[in-house]
Order: structure tokens, then sequence, then C-alpha cells
């Protein structure tokens, strides 16, 4: 059985510090260029885990990733034109 997941973006000063996030959680992506890490951990166990992760000396801040709260269902109730178009 799965465990529910919840992501986390957390801005960093120090990218090779940051190495050291992997034991929180599933590193999904390192930004070289605006220094922030996507990280994933246990719903239950998150909020001990990130008190964790701020005490960190290269965290600057941490934010919840609303990703799963997105809807990804799309309607349209305009008809599909591309259809006339095709050769």
């Amino acid at each position: 059985m799965l465990s529910e997941r919840t992501g986390y973006i957390i801005w960093v000063s120090d990218l090779k510090a940051a190495r050291a996030l992997e034991k929180y959680g599933s590193v999904h992506y390192m930004s070289r260029k605006m220094h922030y890490v996507v990280i994933y951990m246990n719903a239950e166990r998150a909020e001990d885990t990130i008190r964790n992760i701020e005490r960190l000396h290269f965290v600057k801040r941490v934010e919840r990733s609303y990703r799963n709260e997105i809807k990804t269902e799309y309607a349209s109730d305009i008809p599909d034109k591309t259809r006339f178009y095709s050769l």
C-alpha cells in the first residue's frame, strides 16, 4: 500500500550542502540557477521533518507544493476545429 506523499520546495544557499536533504525524503529536482530543491516525503511525518530541515544552516525558506491540489482534468464546451484544417 502506498502512503500519501507531499511535496515541498526548499530554497537553499548552497547546492552542494543541499545533497544532505536526500535523507529526509526523495529529492525530485535541484535547480542550479534558482537555488531550490523539490523534495517529496511522507505526509504523516512531514511537519516534524520540515522543522528539522528549517534548522539546517543552508536552508533559507521552505514552501509547500500545491501541485496535488491543482485540477488536471479539463473540459471544453468549444468544439475542436482542428479536424477541419487537417490535410
